[in-house]
């Protein structure tokens, strides 16, 4: 087994976070997964919710087939395929997502649109990973129904309320008044994957609501200012940053789909002014009232699935803020060590098939924080709504899918042009990348097939008269390049490597920098230590699980006997 370096492995955090997604599976309840967890009761409690039907199924099921693809590991195939049954068996004739009474819960059987959103997203990253006809009928039948269901009027498509009811819409009065509720939240993000599935099945169906939804967010909503910033109203969720940033990453993409690139600038705009709100390491507040205090992870990864669509279109400015939020708060967030957490020995507090204590902290282990503080996986504050949820299914499966995207857009292209865009671990086909970062400036490419033309992205931070390129062929003399060579850079600012050859080595070297910000959050500031794009420190720290303790890193990176996965088929999202 070859050794690379022991830094940041995507891959590595998604298998870990598979923990979680089997974990949250009740088996009392036919193993429906619990919605959230408190890790600050004695003992800490996993409970169930609203979401756990559609959204639950469909986010878990979506991280179920990612991590394979990821990783080439299965050992969670049985949950798999329990939380894919469930998924078909939510879906009623109608061809929509029905959410379960339950006799401790405050919900009716109701097609909620939120749950369509992550049942559409599940079954299309089901029928894309396998060919699976059964995910792809239910999808299509799904999409006919958001089709069917949507008020049509001559420039405007929509839904008066957040349910369809096996009666219908609630009201017949919303309809004929042109009521409706947060336009993002029920239609905006519908977009990103209907889109997906039109580009994986051809639909028609799911491309022309795409088209109805981005107009009636860009030009009849008012969801988005002129500026950019998110309206506040409280109808519009007081500015709900997940609803807002999961819209713009749909938009994002169906402007590059379709050459839009007036689109494209609505999209920059207001996703510039999101990036003002956050801080450059990716903490997000919840909206722009109560919820400012935390953070959702899901936020995060609609960040990352933007800036990564923006960079793809040419603004490769982004792969800087792409990569800086995989580093920190995505990794940051993920609740690898769970000794802190009280939980019941037995069962003999639990409420079976509504909330258990039992071996809670073991089996959270890997979740990506539900609401969180800027350097706290815990979100404990006196102010806005004080301690909430510190687990939700919804950002486990987010999280993983946040993984999935940084992975997959590591190395995009092919022989002909390949790039090099995230300075972390992965293996592929072309070339595998090993990442010193951050313990010392180095790239190490292992090219294991011809290309004509292999380019990298080199931070803004690192001195490019001060890089040096060192190449090894696997037959012949090796060579020595400077970054002070006209000829070793591209129009596109990336590092030039031409003709790279199977079993040559390239190794980029560079100067790290070491630099301080302070990065207001949660009404404080925070001082962050950076060493290159990662955190090495953050004070004040956390109280309960601090995300960003001070770091003490070795001037070259330790080793690790591990072999990269390279999937026997590359797809993205």
């Amino acid at each position: 087994m070859p050794d690379i370096p022991a830094t940041l492995l995507l891959e590595e955090r998604a298998e870990q976070a598979m923990n979680a997604v089997t974990g949250l599976a009740d088996p009392e309840l036919g193993h429906v997964p619990f919605f959230s967890a408190d890790l600050l009761a004695e003992p800490a409690s996993l409970v169930h919710g609203d979401y756990d039907y559609g959204s639950s199924h469909g986010r878990l099921t979506d991280a179920c087939v990612l991590a394979r693809q990821m990783t080439g590991a299965s050992w969670w195939r049985e949950t798999e395929e329990r939380y894919k049954a469930t998924l078909l068996d939510l879906l009623a004739e109608d061809g929509l997502s029905y959410r379960r009474t339950h006799p401790r819960g405050h919900w009716a059987a109701h097609a909620n649109l939120i749950d369509q959103r992550a049942t559409l997203l599940a079954l299309t990253t089901w029928y894309t990973d396998s060919g699976d006809e059964r995910a792809r009928r239910a999808a299509d039948r799904l999409v006919a129904a958001l089709r069917r269901i949507a008020v049509k009027e001559r420039d405007a498509w929509y839904y008066p309320a957040s349910e369809w009811t096996p009666r219908g819409w609630p009201s017949d009065n919303a309809v004929h008044l042109r009521l409706a509720p947060d336009p993002a939240t029920f239609c905006g993000r519908l977009v990103m994957p209907l889109l997906r599935h039109h580009q994986a099945t051809g639909s028609a169906d799911a491309l022309e609501l795409c088209g109805w939804f981005t107009r009636l967010i860009t030009e009849r909503s008012g969801v988005f200012l002129p500026d950019g910033s998110f309206n506040p109203a409280l109808a519009y969720r007081s500015g709900h940053f997940h609803t807002r940033l999961g819209t713009l990453d749909g938009i994002a993409r169906y402007a590059v789909h379709t050459g839009d690139h007036a689109l494209t600038a609505f999209v920059k705009n207001a996703f510039d002014w999101a990036l003002t709100q956050a801080t450059a390491f990716g903490w997000t507040p919840g909206d722009l009232a109560d919820q400012r205090h935390e953070h959702e992870t899901c936020s995060l990864v609609d960040l990352i699935g933007i800036g990564t669509t923006l960079a793809r279109a040419g603004h490769t400015g982004y792969w800087t803020v792409v990569e800086r939020f995989l580093r920190n708060h995505l990794a940051a967030s993920q609740l690898t060590d769970t000794d802190w957490v009280r939980s019941a020995p037995d069962r003999s507090l639990d409420t079976p098939g509504w909330e258990t204590h039992h071996r809670v902290g073991e089996r959270v282990r890997g979740a990506f924080a539900g609401y969180g503080a800027p350097n706290d996986y815990v979100c404990d504050v006196a102010l806005g709504r004080g301690h909430t949820s510190d687990v939700q299914a919804c950002c486990v499966g987010s999280g993983v899918r946040g993984l999935f995207t940084g992975w997959n857009a590591v190395l995009t292209g092919d022989e002909r042009l390949l790039r090099v865009n995230l300075l972390l671990n992965r293996g592929s086909g072309l070339v595998d990348v090993l990442s010193h970062l951050p313990h010392e400036g180095r790239v190490d490419l292992d090219v294991r097939a011809d290309c004509r033309e292999l380019r990298l992205r080199v931070p803004p931070w690192a001195g490019w008269a001060h890089l040096a390129v060192a190449r090894r062929p696997a037959a012949g003399p090796p060579t020595t390049a400077s970054g002070r060579e006209p000829g070793l850079w591209a129009p596109d600012g990336y590092l030039r490597l031409e003709r790279p050859r199977a079993g040559e080595r390239i190794t980029v070297t560079f100067p790290l920098a070491e630099s301080t910000t302070d990065e207001t959050a949660a009404g404080r500031v925070f001082r962050a230590r950076w060493r290159g794009d990662d955190v090495v420190g953050i004070e004040p720290e956390g109280r309960s699980r601090p995300m960003y303790s001070p770091r003490t890193l070795e001037p070259k990176a330790p080793r690790r006997a591990h072999t990269l996965h390279v999937p026997d088929r590359e797809w993205s999202w």
